[in-house]
């Protein structure tokens, strides 16, 4: 069972970037993390799903289911919500939306993704899109179509352990994404890969960007590359939700997932290998991962965008402006240098100079 602060405290980032509504009377609604009872976590969350399914409002029932099953499937409750989540994105999608549904099996387990832009007679740069480790694909999934329209092949999945993915998580969990490269090789132009990879998958981007050429740029925001695997002291602070979500994908105890995140470290000759170019949103007041992590980065990185928040883990407080960074950063990563670009990037600068003048809101 999770601390119910924790929980209501990490899911607004979440929820916010979800478009989520009447988020504090919802939450005020929930006394407990125990069960399916009136006035538990999952039955909230998924009492909410069930009326926006029933309306035929389905990807916001998804929506909601996912916050249900959040943070990680510990149970029969948040494993229906899961399902239910899956389910009500996959009857959305089927109604034209242009995505398509893979699953494919890797050394290790079954991946499931959503898709869009795939292509094999015409085959597009491949975008990669993922979450960290309380996310599930359904999250990302619906802006795949934005993506094919930018002229990518755009797929959406999960951290090993995570969602549907049956992998186990680990240090050497990178090897995924090569070997998710090479099965999509035939309907994506894998040679010129591109990848936004949120906190703890950036992790994983950037291991794989030391190993394989084909990875051309990534984007992400909260990743830990180093600093948080080998600071003891600062893993002591670090939230049970996110430990005990750590644990739980790796399959280990608390104690010795501690004893053995060294090993997941990026060493200073993986980062020197990193020759691609790479955006990281970062938030001067993470409590997830230290501040020596940004700080030292633009020492190891050669081609490192940094960008900065005044905003704790998930910058929860510049969701839109976070949201058209990513966007405008994977175009300038890309070399787009249109109009298309310029608009982009000056929408996500308004919206983070109204982040810092109007403090609070979104």
């Amino acid at each position: 069972m999770n601390d119910l602060d924790e929980l209501k405290r990490y899911i607004t980032v979440h929820a916010r970037g979800q478009r989520i509504p009447d988020l504090p009377a919802l939450l005020d609604r929930i006394r407990t993390d125990a069960g399916d009872e009136p006035g538990s976590w999952v039955r909230e969350w998924s009492d909410r799903g069930d009326r926006l399914e029933r309306d035929g409002k389905l990807l916001d029932a998804a929506r909601h289911f996912a916050m249900a099953r959040f943070p990680y499937v510990d149970g029969p409750p948040r494993a229906e919500a899961l399902r239910r989540c899956v389910a009500a994105f996959d009857r959305w999608r089927a109604d034209g939306q242009g995505i398509e549904r893979l699953d494919l099996d890797l050394d290790g387990g079954r991946v499931g993704c959503w898709a869009a832009g795939l292509d094999a007679a015409a085959p597009r740069p491949l975008l990669l899109v993922l979450g960290g480790i309380v996310s599930v694909k359904e999250q990302w999934a619906p802006t795949l179509p934005l993506f094919a329209k930018l002229g990518f092949a755009a797929v959406g999945t999960e951290l090993p352990g995570a969602g549907e993915n049956t992998l186990r998580y680990g240090a050497e969990s990178w090897r995924m994404l090569p070997d998710l490269l090479d099965r999509l090789a035939d309907r994506a132009d894998v040679s010129r890969t591109y990848a936004i990879a949120f906190s703890f998958a950036g992790h994983l981007a950037l291991r794989t960007a030391a190993e394989d050429p084909r990875l051309a740029g990534i984007v992400t925001a909260g990743a830990p590359v180093r600093e948080f695997f080998i600071d003891q002291a600062w893993q002591a602070r670090v939230p049970d939700i996110t430990m005990d979500t750590l644990a739980h994908l790796t399959g280990t105890k608390r104690a010795e997932l501690v004893a053995g995140l060294d090993a997941w470290a990026l060493t200073d000759a993986q980062l020197a290998a990193v020759g691609i170019p790479v955006a990281y949103l970062a938030s001067r007041r993470d409590e997830i991962i230290p501040p020596a992590e940004a700080a030292r980065l633009p020492e190891r990185l050669r081609r490192l965008h940094l960008v900065e928040n005044d905003d704790t883990h998930g910058s929860p407080r510049h969701v839109v402006g976070s949201q058209l960074w990513t966007l405008a950063s994977l175009l300038r990563l890309r070399g787009e240098r249109g109009p298309r670009r310029v608009l982009v990037g000056g929408l996500a600068r308004a919206a983070r100079l109204a982040d810092r003048l109007r403090p609070g809101r979104d």
